[in-house]
């Protein structure tokens, strides 16, 4: 049977999708077989699905279809329970809900949302639920505009109707309260609460998650999009009416992200606000609004389409009064495209709730050995610990900006980013990446005090092979050359790049400089495969295309130790189209003469080769055709006999399994040095920046 907890409120809009995400992640620390299941949902009007079950599903990625993640809708309830029929609405959710338990570790329900007139016979429906489960509560109160008395009261009543139902309830959350009372608030909860054995956490109000988007205000409003359609994506955090003088007008700008609400035949309104906008004395716009339907005048709009960076300009029909009513009205909510938000409601959570608290109630929780992510938990901790200082040779890629930004916030590792100060501040600017220049170093390498030291050392390191101090000098203008002679010197501990440059810009200069580590002779890579429930790693899939069984030796004992590393107890596997002595050929040779090798250099590790995939990861088919051995069925390293063999196996794994895989991940090298695909997302550039920061750690 699965842990259950259900998480309950006590009101509308109190943030349910946002402690769903931040619990489902802190769980997934130590399993991933998780569903998510709401009992009751709101009716669908117009083919709409739930917004929070369309969220969770889509964000983790779970195995379970939309119709098998809710038991009724609001109105069939509703219909059953005025015919007598409560019983059925139970066993209805009750069967649905065991078929999706059978192949989960921890279940999570969510409550209704009490947007209903019935809100009495909604939460006697939640409870009685919870306790038909077997679940334990988490319940969720919501303090904005509210007082601390009128956020405790329904609280306390809710504890009263669980606990009347013999439910285990093992937390409380309070959400949006004002950042300036969470601490007296969390001190009036522990002396209220003190007899009780739940955990208790409070959430400061975060405006960026009621924000909405400038794409939901045009379905919202049935808005028609006059230009800037690629920036919808914007938040609109404040709204301001313009009607005055364009100068009196521009007063009232004073806030980054503004919708600007005007007339379309203000002309000198919109193309002022434009000007605002691009101006870096005035705050960024998040759009204009037109209303009463004034569309522009066509010389304005002629003018409009030939801008090339123009925001969002939308029109409606309504007149401004009735425009602001339906603003205000309009709440925004977490969905599965908008990841800004989805990580902010992480960090919030992670930031206010204890997880030792949350994992001491769920004690009872399966762990099927270690998880993606744990495994990128761990690994983001362990490189917090000394703050590596790795350099971004892509300095004005705004993926790579972005992966700048989260890095810095969590102050995983100290950054420097090559290029110039100026257009990465302008990239910043019109891409809205919240990144602080102050704490991640900028250094242009053609203007770089240090340009002329770095050119001597490269042509001493070169000059045999015929570098001249000029050619080094050259040399040394460029990204890679620049940010690989940082890594030489010790003036960074490690190196990221190749978003936009290819694995040839990004290896040869390594290569050249920095050379492989003692005692080996080439440089390999690995993946991390993160799947369901644990990480293996593979290897070579990136670099070499068809090594020799010296190097294939190599890259097995190097494999080992990456794995090692990043804590995978390495079990290596060295594949091939025939397990131990049964095939013939010359590429089954090949593997088994680099299986003898590597024994022989590194006898401490379970090495196996040749040996099938099926054979190294199914204990039952390895007992078959390797019995006795200490790798078949258990392996943790797979190595391949080519990268033909690789590249195809690991992206037919992540294709079919969704599994995640980091990399690829250079070894070989004596300080790290990092190859990122040039389709990698910013997700992909922060786990291969933590990464090259913990092989740092064993130079």
């Amino acid at each position: 049977m699965a842990i259950s907890v259900y998480l309950s409120t006590t009101e509308p809009r109190s943030g349910k999708s946002l402690v769903a995400v931040g619990i489902l992640e802190l769980v997934l620390k130590r399993t991933s077989r998780i569903g998510y299941f709401r009992p009751i949902i709101q009716d669908a009007v117009a083919g709409k699905r739930d917004k929070n079950i369309d969220l969770i599903l889509d964000h983790f990625k779970l195995r379970q279809n939309y119709n098998d993640s809710f038991g009724l809708y609001h109105q069939d309830c509703a219909d059953l329970a005025a015919k007598g029929k409560t019983d059925t609405i139970y066993d209805i959710v009750i069967d649905k809900y065991k078929k999706l338990e059978a192949d989960c570790d921890f279940m999570l329900c969510e409550g209704s949302d009490y947007l209903g007139e019935d809100r009495a016979f909604e939460f006697h429906l939640n409870t009685a639920i919870a306790k038909h489960l077997n679940c334990s509560i988490l319940l969720l109160g919501n303090g904005e505009d509210n007082t601390l008395e009128e956020i405790i009261h329904p609280i306390d009543l809710a504890i009263q109707a669980y606990e009347a139902q013999s439910c285990r309830i093992i937390g409380v959350i309070l959400n949006k309260i004002k950042p300036e009372l969470t601490e007296s608030v969390q001190a009036t909860l522990r002396q209220h609460y003190h007899r009780h054995k739940f955990f208790l956490a409070v959430l400061p109000y975060e405006p960026l998650l009621s924000w909405p988007r400038l794409s939901q205000i045009v379905r919202k409003l049935g808005a028609e999009v006059l230009a800037g359609e690629e920036s919808l994506h914007n938040l609109v955090g404040h709204y301001a009416i313009m009607a005055m003088h364009l100068g009196n007008s521009l007063e009232w700008l004073t806030e980054n992200d503004t919708l600007i609400i005007t007339s379309g035949d203000r002309g000198d309104i919109i193309l002022g606000a434009i000007q605002a906008h691009q101006s870096l004395h005035y705050p960024r716009i998040a759009g204009i609004l037109l209303t009463a339907n004034y569309r522009p005048h066509p010389t304005v709009l002629k003018l409009l389409e030939g801008l090339p960076q123009c925001p969002p300009i939308l029109l409606v029909e309504t007149n401004t009064y009735e425009t602001i009513h339906k603003l205000e009205n309009i709440h925004s909510s977490l969905t599965p495209d908008d990841q800004e938000k989805i990580n902010a409601s992480i960090r919030l959570l992670q930031a206010h709730i204890d997880p030792a608290q949350v994992e001491e109630r769920l004690k009872n929780l399966v762990v099927k050995g270690i998880t993606p992510k744990l495994f990128i938990y761990n690994l983001v901790q362990t490189a917090k610990v000394k703050k590596r200082h790795i350099v971004l040779p892509e300095g004005q890629e705004p993926r790579i900006l972005k992966a700048a930004a989260a890095l810095v916030e969590q102050d995983i590792v100290r950054l420097t980013l090559l290029g110039q100060k100026e257009q990465i501040q302008q990239i910043l600017y019109q891409q809205q990446i919240n990144l602080d220049l102050d704490r991640a170093q900028v250094i242009n390498p053609a203007e770089s005090a240090d340009l002329e030291r770095y050119a001597q050392t490269l042509y001493d390191l070169r000059k045999a092979k015929g570098m001249t101090l000029d050619s080094a000098r050259d040399n040394l203008t460029d990204i890679s050359y620049y940010g690989t002679m940082m890594v030489y010197l010790g003036e960074a501990d490690g190196m990221v790049s190749g978003s936009v440059n290819t694995t040839q810009h990004t290896v040869r200069p390594a290569l050249q400089i920095i050379k492989t580590k003692p005692g080996f002779s080439l440089v390999s890579s690995v993946f991390f495969m993160c799947l369901d429930d644990r990480v293996l790693v593979y290897g070579d899939c990136a670099v070499n295309p068809d090594p020799s069984a010296e190097q294939l030796a190599e890259i097995a004992i190097t494999s080992a130790e990456t794995a090692q590393q990043f804590g995978i107890d390495p079990k290596v596997a060295l594949l091939s189209y025939s397990s131990g002595s049964s095939g013939q050929g010359a590429d089954v040779e090949k593997v088994r003469q680099a299986t003898q090798l590597a024994k022989e250099r590194a006898p401490h590790l379970s090495l196996e080769g040749p040996i099938q995939y099926d054979a190294a990861v199914d204990p039952e088919v390895g007992a078959q055709k390797l019995p006795g051995s200490s790798v078949a069925g258990q392996a943790t390293v797979f190595i391949f006999p080519d990268l033909n063999t690789g590249n195809n196996t690991y992206k037919a794994v992540q294709r079919e399994t969704q599994a995640i895989a980091i990399g690829p991940i250079l070894q070989g090298l004596r300080k790290p040095v990092n190859d990122l695909s040039r389709g990698c997302t910013v997700e992909d550039i922060i786990n291969t920046v933590v990464i090259t920061a913990i092989q740092a750690e064993g130079d």
